[in-house]
């Protein structure tokens, strides 16, 4: 009994002394947002990242020409997937980065520093993003999912992002496949010469595509194939 005493005694003594922390969450307090609110929405966003980019970036683009490339080249594996995919991850960051100093100039910023609110922010975050994605996005895929959606023939700057994004990313699967054609060209023609020859000395069992690997590396070496390419994948996406 007396321990149970002493500790109720404690408790009573310690508790009114001890303060819990306390969580603010608030939208849009007098000096900006709370630092709990900053907390969650970066989180948030870390989360939803590699949608984004993949959405909302010409991610995809590159993506898709770079594996086009490497399997005109006859490689299966290299480079590896990580090193396309890390390769395509910092192009699209180096092409997105004048919409993203925008987005931070004219949403992020004055949002931390209290001068606008949350849904006053999404919209100015947004129509940056949305004007780049409209440059690189062909109008008959946006045409489509207007008339879809029942938007009608309206500016291009009056559809939704629900059809912007679909649009887009068409968009940018027609120019990568185009890209990837050109590419593709010259390698099918080192492969019809040498099969040609093969079949023509009666090496009927040495596999064509063993003999055109080291003349295909040696012309995209030769042609500097790497920097052309990517230097089509930045002029198609302004």
């Amino acid at each position: 009994m007396a321990p149970t005493l002493a500790g109720t005694a404690l408790l009573a003594a310690v508790g009114p002394a001890t303060k819990l922390p306390s969580l603010n969450i608030s939208l849009h307090g007098s000096s900006g947002p709370s630092e709990s609110l900053i907390i969650i929405l970066v989180l948030t966003l870390l989360s939803v990242a590699p949608s984004l980019l993949i959405l909302l970036t010409g991610f995809v683009q590159i993506v898709v020409v770079l594996s086009i490339t490497r399997n005109a080249l006859g490689l299966q594996a290299t480079p590896p997937n990580q090193v396309l995919a890390g390769l395509a991850l910092f192009l699209a960051i180096f092409i997105m980065a004048p919409t993203i100093k925008t987005v931070d100039h004219v949403a992020i910023q004055p949002y931390l520093h209290g001068q606008i609110n949350a849904v006053q922010a999404y919209d100015k975050a947004q129509t940056p993003i949305k004007e780049w994605m409209l440059s690189n996005t062909r109008t008959q895929e946006l045409a489509l999912f207007a008339q879809v959606n029942h938007q009608g023939t309206v500016a291009p700057t009056k559809v939704g992002m629900d059809a912007v994004i679909p649009a887009f990313l068409l968009s940018e699967l027609h120019s990568a496949f185009i890209i990837g054609f050109i590419i593709f060209l010259p390698f099918l023609v080192i492969d019809l010469v040498v099969s040609s020859i093969l079949m023509s000395l009666g090496m009927m069992m040495l596999p064509p595509t063993l003999v055109s690997l080291p003349f295909k590396l040696l012309l995209f070496v030769m042609v500097n194939g790497w920097t052309l390419v990517v230097h089509a994948l930045l002029v198609s996406m302004k």
